[in-house]
This record gives structure tokens, C-alpha cells and sequence, in this order.
């Protein structure tokens, strides 16, 4: 029997639908989760969703980890991290707006709503938890010390005790406040520690000659030690542990279970593997195993 135009018409939107609810054959939403999701109105997750955006803080001088390129992008695990959370949302990567967030005003950033979530190699402590909360961790790292490679006089932590050598951290990190214990005079670190807004600029100093060693975590490290060609090398072993976590705003219980939730999906589906290879497992191959989340 001959489809009139309009039964015609109906059958081709029909499995337009069809093909749409698929995803289609080119890898586009069915990949990155993009495009209306059913949240509980009012929770940041419709928020986000609806606007069809986010704001994610993350680090701009980390390799491995959050690193600007040439192309203007930042890349790195916490920046997939985020891309992720993002596809979960139903937010496309080209959607997403990166802000730089130096370690010193990370808090600073969700208080003021100028980041919807902060991803940048942020160390879940309780002080910063009086501020902000905190979905994880999602990955545990530890401090580490890097120095030049002609230098045997630095073995750890405890080679500052004597107060000849000078180390480089950054301006509110945990690593720059965990070093003063080693220093021959804590209270009173003066010039024996120095502090910069980034790590590139304590790269720099270590290159000049200005500081003898920078301290920060190892996955960190390893990305400058593999991009120094020789100059630098890691000394001794790893003296914490740093658990990194996604920082939300305070109060936020919704959003911060959603992303929990989110991260034991992709510890079990490849995802945070994939991740990983594709990014810091380029300086470390040791794939690390998701860290139980800390649903407080």
C-alpha cells in the first residue's frame, strides 16, 4: 500500500529520534555524554546543565597534571578529570572555560562563584575544608624533592636542617607548608624557603641558580624531570601523602555527591585509566588504582 506524504513524514522523524537517541555513528554526544540530562531542580547539576556550561579552575604550569600548551589549551589528568565531570553533566569540552587557579586563591575561587569547580592538583586538608568541600580524593600523590643533576648534596627533607640550601615551593600550598618543618629554623623560614605564585618560576630559580632544590608532589616533579633534557633529576623518596580532591563550594552536598559518584563510575568503566596513559602516565606508567572517595 502506497505511505501518504504525512505518514511519510511522520516515519522519517520518527527515526530521526531513533537515530538521535543512539547517538548516531560518529561518536559525537554518545561519547561525551553532552546535551539535556534529567536532574532535581534546583541542584547545580540542572544549573549547569540547562546553561550548557561550566567553569573549572585547574593549573596552567603542571605537567602531566594541567599544563597550557602552545595551542592555548590547558592539558593534563586533572584537566580530563574535569572534561569528565563536565560529559557527565551534559556538557561538551567545547563548552568548558578554563581559569588559571595558582594554588593561593583556590578557596578564593569557588567563594566568589568565578569557578564552578576547582581541579588542580588540590590536597584535601581540613583547614581548606572550612572553606570549601571537597568530592574524593581521586587520585593520592606524595612530596617529593627535585634538584639539578649534578648536585649530590640534597638527599631529603632533612638536608635543609643545617640551613646552607635553599628550597622553592608555591604561595599557599601544602608542600611549601610541610617543608618548614625540615628547615633549620621552622618558625622562621626567611630566605632559606622561597615562595613564587607558580611552580615554573621555582623551575626558573632552580635553573639560575638562585634556590638548590624545589619540593612539590612527585607527579608534578616528574613532568619538569622528563621535560628538562638531563638537568634535573628527583632525590630521595616521597615524605607525604597528598590526597587530591575536586573542590566545590561550601555546603554543596548535591554536587559533591554527584561527582563522587562520577569518579567510582569511571574507576570501574576505563575512563580514569585512559586518562591517566594519556596524560601524567607519560611521566609515570604505574596506573594508579582510584582511592576510595571520602563521602563526609
Amino acid at each position: 500500500m502506497r505511505m501518504t506524504r504525512v505518514a511519510a513524514a511522520a516515519a522519517a522523524a520518527a527515526l530521526a529520534l531513533t537515530v538521535a537517541a543512539c547517538g548516531g555513528d560518529d561518536g559525537g554526544d554518545a561519547d561525551t555524554g553532552a546535551g539535556s540530562k534529567d536532574f532535581e531542580a534546583g541542584t547545580t547539576m540542572a544549573r549547569l546543565n540547562e546553561a550548557q556550561k561550566i567553569v573549572i579552575g585547574t593549573k596552567f604550569d603542571q605537567p602531566g597534571f594541567g599544563l597550557k600548551g602552545l595551542d592555548n589549551k590547558p592539558a593534563g589528568f586533572d584537566v580530563e578529570i574535569g572534561k569528565i565531570i563536565a560529559g557527565e553533566l551534559g556538557i561538551p569540552e567545547d563548552k568548558i572555560e578554563y581559569i588559571e587557579t595558582p594554588s593561593a586563591v583556590r578557596e578564593e575561587v569557588l567563594e566568589q562563584g568565578k569557578a564552578d569547580i576547582v581541579v588542580a592538583t588540590y590536597t584535601i586538608n581540613d583547614k581548606r575544608k572550612e572553606r570549601i568541600d571537597f568530592a574524593g580524593p581521586y587520585y593520592v600523590a606524595g612530596q617529593h624533592i627535585m634538584v639539578r643533576s649534578d648536585d649530590s648534596s640534597i638527599t631529603g627533607p632533612d638536608s635543609f636542617k643545617a640551613g646552607d640550601k635553599k628550597v622553592c615551593s608555591v604561595q599557599g600550598s601544602t608542600p611549601g607548608d610541610n617543608i618548614k618543618q625540615y628547615l633549620a629554623n621552622p618558625a622562621s623560614p626567611g630566605e632559606q624557603l622561597v615562595l613564587f605564585d607558580g611552580y615554573q618560576k621555582c623551575v626558573d630559580a632552580l635553573t639560575n641558580g638562585q634556590v638548590d632544590a624545589v619540593t612539590t608532589d612527585n607527579v608534578i616533579l616528574l613532568g619538569y624531570v622528563a621535560n628538562s633534557d638531563g638537568k634535573f633529576k628527583l632525590t630521595g623518596e616521597k615524605f607525604t601523602e597528598e590526597p587530591y580532591g575536586i573542590g566545590v563550594k561550601k555546603g554543596d552536598t548535591a554536587f559533591r555527591d554527584f561527582i563522587n559518584d562520577t569518579l567510582e563510575k569511571i574507576y570501574a568503566d576505563g575512563r580514569y585509566e585512559k586518562a591517566w596513559k594519556d596524560t601524567a602516565g607519560k611521566f609515570d606508567e604505574n596506573v594508579p588504582q582510584g582511592p576510595a572517595v571520602n563521602r563526609y
